[in-house]
């Protein structure tokens, strides 16, 4: 990450923002971090750089979700339970789904998506959402930063390997739970 910083210079808070457009919390963690152990980062400009980013990301989804979302749902139906868990969500919470779906794992990618396919005003998510992007990227870069500091530079890469690793085989003991799962289920409606 801070090769990335030292080699690009101004254009990594482009890549930052483009990392946001589509997700972005791990990767503006890390770089934040990364700043604040080795200087090469300016957390106002990554902050702002991955507020914007996450705020057009989100916009873009929003208008897709609007313009296109009914015909995906009928090619990707399974896609559907979480667009259904999003949209109960929205319903019940409103303003408050809209300012805090950043934080919610597994519902952030869809739920501009089901805003736009709801038929929300359109202005009012515009407003919610640069107010949500900014609440997730302050909160990120300054959680990031604290641990950078906190941690220092031997620490914090052994404690991006040691999340790394925890991660890496959860996701592997997932897909093997999973398959075996789905061979039982076989097995059980073959006998």
């Amino acid at each position: 990450m801070a090769e990335i910083w030292a080699e690009w210079g101004a254009l990594a808070y482009v890549g930052a923002a483009l990392w946001a457009f589509f997700e972005g919390e791990t990767f503006v963690l890390a770089a934040a971090a990364i700043g604040a152990t080795v200087g090469l980062v300016d957390p106002w400009i990554l902050m702002l750089s991955v507020w914007l980013g996450s705020y057009l990301g989100d916009q873009t989804w929003f208008y897709l979700g609007r313009r296109y979302g009914p015909q995906v749902l009928r090619r990707f139906p399974k896609s559907r339970p979480r667009v259904e868990k999003a949209h109960a969500l929205l319903e019940r919470y409103g303003t408050l789904f809209i300012l805090s779906f950043r934080f919610l794992y597994g519902i952030r990618n869809v739920a501009s998506v089901v805003c736009g396919l709801a038929g929300y005003n359109w202005a009012r998510f515009a407003v919610l959402n640069f107010i949500a992007a900014g609440v997730w990227a302050g909160s990120f870069v300054a959680a990031g930063w604290f641990l950078g500091a906190w941690l220092g530079v031997e620490r914090l890469f052994w404690t991006i390997c040691g999340i790394a690793a925890f991660a890496l085989t959860g996701f592997v003991a997932r897909h093997f739970w999973l398959r075996s799962r789905a061979r039982r289920a076989r097995g059980a409606t073959a006998g």
